[in-house]
């Protein structure tokens, strides 16, 4: 069906997609499908068209190469950003965690200090005043006077 196209247009034969131009003889031909690439034989890469007919087989196969290999670079790029990021930010954290485990330890000391001094002080007053009782006898009878 692709060799009717032959001695034609280029346009007119890649409408049909399983098509291929050669532009060294100006005929339209199956597309190799056992192939990857056509082999040079057929038809020059420079010169054969598939697709559109304003970009040869050499340039797009050179164009999809530097595509997938810029996404390639640019995944590898991010992963390693984000590896880099995790390991930083988890060591920050890491940092700002044990800074709250010191900050709560200092507060929870300084609450421990202040209980006791407020202890100490009712001890006092209790002791002014004989309401402390003996540590001695805790059950003597708290007499009125």
């Amino acid at each position: 069906a692709c060799s009717t196209f032959s001695q034609k247009s280029c346009e007119e034969c890649l409408k049909n997609v399983s098509c291929l131009w050669c532009y060294t003889n100006n005929t339209c031909m199956d597309y190799p499908l056992r192939s990857i690439l056509p082999s040079s034989s057929l038809c020059s890469l420079s010169n054969a068209r598939w697709g559109v007919c304003w970009i040869n087989f050499e340039a797009l196969i050179i164009a999809l190469a530097v595509v997938a290999g810029l996404i390639l670079v640019s995944i590898t790029v991010c992963c390693c950003y984000c590896c880099y990021c995790r390991r930083r930010s988890r060591s920050r954290l890491d940092e700002e965690e044990e800074q709250l485990a010191r900050k709560r330890e200092e507060r929870r000391l300084q609450s421990l200090q202040r209980k006791h001094e407020r202890k100490l002080k009712h001890d006092e007053i209790r002791k002014k005043y004989g309401l402390l009782q003996d540590s001695d006898n805790p059950y003597s009878r708290f007499e009125n006077e």
